[in-house]
């Protein structure tokens, strides 16, 4: 799966489809930035629908035991992260969903039956081991989650 950096203009067109949901500020201790360390453009994410963007809030090594601190946002509806393991890199995941609707599927085996649960504003999910993720954008509205990602102990 790659990333593409997005261009200006880019950036600009993503921070007007949020700027009513969020301003996307961070105050770290002991450092000078407050603003979004890297933008991520994903097409198609784990074999999902359409593009994802991810707002990278920190750079590497910024936190002690994460990974990623980031806001997703799915900007259309029926846009989609495809099904994904943190297992193999011993990690467990949190999504916070900020704003929109959407559906969050996991299941513990690739070959299992999904279980469903439908996301709003204030929903929180949580990942780990070798189970299987996903989640899909079912509004027209963009879908914001934050998304932190750990290392397991």
């Amino acid at each position: 799966m790659s990333r593409t950096s997005l261009t200006t203009t880019e950036k600009e067109e993503l921070h007007k489809l949020i700027e009513t949901i969020i301003q996307p500020t961070v105050y770290h201790f002991g450092a000078d930035r407050t603003d979004v360390a890297r933008y991520d453009k994903r097409e198609n994410m784990y074999g999902g629908e359409g593009v994802v963007y991810l707002m990278q809030m920190f750079e590497d090594g910024d936190l002690v035991n994460n990974r990623i601190g980031a806001y997703m946002i799915l900007p259309e509806k029926d846009a989609s992260v495809g099904y994904h393991t943190h297992g193999t890199r011993n990690e467990q995941e949190v999504y916070l969903v900020i704003s929109g609707e959407g559906e969050y599927m996991e299941k513990d085996r690739w070959e299992s039956e999904p279980k469903r649960y439908p996301l709003q504003a204030g929903n929180l999910t949580t990942i780990r081991g070798e189970a299987f993720h996903s989640v899909v954008n079912k509004s027209e509205e963009p879908l914001v989650i934050f998304v932190i990602t750990t290392n397991e102990p």
